[in-house]
């Protein structure tokens, strides 16, 4: 696989990553979470196939997922994998799935020292402020991330779904390597400023949900597709007839999809990556993977080109997508301006 770096000094990569969180949580609980040996697996065929970024956060799992990763890492494979991970969500005391968030510097520590022991690393390479404190100030926040950075906690710093102004203001603290926010033939409103700024930067884009959490693999139907307990029950997008509208605008991409011989998946993320060379930007999209049969998948789709044709074709797509990507966005770049 290609390999790209992470903004202007960070880690080199495959230019494609690994996203861990649906191994342990939101995606149902009745096939439910992968297993541990099935997990393993796809790690260890990614790496194979030359993926290298690992994404994972304290909160998936609420730190479950991270001992997951950290299990991979220990038979032998640590020097190999560029592990990502995150910090700011906080489970609320008595009130099960729901979050708050904390960018203090007192607890930026303590979180990073969680995650490495979770981890068992000495040094965490990508480590991201998950969402923005809006009750502390960002230079704090970014201030705390850049002394983990010189006691040798962390290499390089990213922040997630952060305005075009949270990024300026954060690298004027410290250089930050990555900007992760949701991106797809489905999801565009990073292209309205955070986009721009990461270009001006020299930041790289890591979207996370590129395949519109499974809208865009071709597989879901209907809420009644999802298990008991996934999480997408509640996004709007899977919910009555916004489901039925953008099931229906898969139409264009299945299509390409047998004119390549390839998934809907595959075009989806050859999408990204397009997109990605238009900005000028280099992008390392994060696919989530329970089985090894789609992590191959995916993988295979970074060597998948599309022509200025095909690319019309999706261009529309987005603008003509029912209902928002949260029910709450009110933590999210697109709605923080």
């Amino acid at each position: 696989m290609r390999r790209v770096t992470l903004g202007t000094n960070g880690p080199e990569v495959g230019v494609q990553g690994l996203g861990c969180m649906g191994m342990n949580e939101f995606y149902g609980e009745i096939r439910g979470t992968a297993t541990r040996a099935e997990s393993l697996a796809v790690m260890s065929r990614a790496l194979e196939l030359g993926v290298t970024l690992f994404d994972t956060a304290d909160a998936y799992g609420w730190g479950a997922n991270e001992e997951l990763l950290g299990s991979f890492l220990k038979l032998g494979h640590r020097d190999q994998v560029v592990t990502a991970t995150k910090f700011g969500l906080v489970p609320t005391a008595g009130t099960p799935g729901r979050r708050k968030i904390r960018g203090d510097a007192a607890y930026v520590r303590q979180a990073c020292e969680a995650s490495l022991r979770r981890l068992g690393v000495e040094t965490i390479d990508l480590y991201y402020m998950h969402r923005r404190d809006m009750h502390i100030p960002i230079e704090e926040t970014v201030g705390a991330m850049a002394e983990l950075v010189a006691a040798g906690k962390i290499r390089h710093l990213g922040m997630s779904e952060a305005t075009a102004a949270e990024l300026r203001a954060a690298t004027a603290v410290h250089p930050i390597a990555v900007l992760q926010s949701e991106w797809s033939v489905f999801s565009r409103d990073i292209e309205d400023g955070p986009v721009q700024a990461a270009r001006e930067l020299g930041v790289a884009l890591v979207p996370y949900s590129p395949l519109g959490r499974g809208l865009l693999t071709g597989g879901f139907r209907s809420t009644d597709d999802l298990p008991a307990g996934d999480l997408r029950r509640s996004h709007p997008r899977f919910m009555g007839h916004n489901a039925s509208i953008n099931v229906a605008l898969l139409a264009p991409v299945r299509s390409l999809a047998r004119a390549h011989a390839a998934t809907p998946a595959q075009i989806a993320l050859a999408w990204v990556q397009h997109r990605a060379d238009s900005w000028g930007l280099t992008v390392v999209p994060v696919p989530g993977s329970q089985e090894v049969r789609q992590v191959e998948e995916n993988a295979a789709a970074a060597e998948l080109k599309l022509n200025a044709e095909e690319l019309a074709v999706l261009e529309p797509l987005a603008a003509r997508v029912a209902g928002d990507r949260y029910a709450d966005m009110s933590h999210t770049s697109a709605r923080r301006t």
